[in-house]
């Protein structure tokens, strides 16, 4: 999923977070999703985290203090084309009917790259 939000953020950068923030164009499956922030100041762009949209990336962290928002960026920054793991504690997205909620924190592992000016990952828990 990750190469298609790539592909799609490149051909039009507007559309495909659209898409990622309403879980459209297969960019939602079960707790797969991807989310986006901007390279430059690490605003969030594309969440299915709503409370973390237009949030500084960088500034979060998991249950056990572990600053993985400053890992997601700094993996952002490498070149295009290079995809890095980072693990970390974060809420399980479900469906609940016909709503999403999230779950407590559980094991989490994103891939990260780079797609000109915005850092994206999609994540799966373990």
């Amino acid at each position: 999923m990750l190469a298609k939000a790539i592909a799609a953020v490149k051909a039009d950068k507007v559309k495909a977070l659209d898409m990622f923030n309403k879980g459209e164009g297969g960019f939602l499956d079960r707790d797969l999703y991807p989310f986006c922030f901007n390279i430059g100041d690490g605003e969030h762009l594309a969440t299915q985290a709503k409370q973390l949209m237009g949030q500084d990336i960088r500034i979060l962290e998991d249950p056990t203090g572990k600053a993985f928002g400053l890992e997601l960026y700094a993996a952002a920054q490498k070149p295009e084309g290079q995809i890095t793991e980072v693990a970390y504690m974060f809420p399980k997205l479900v469906a609940d009917g016909q709503n999403l909620r999230f779950t407590a924190p559980s094991q989490k592992v994103s891939f990260v790259s780079k797609a000109g000016d915005v850092g994206c990952a999609v994540g799966y828990f373990k």
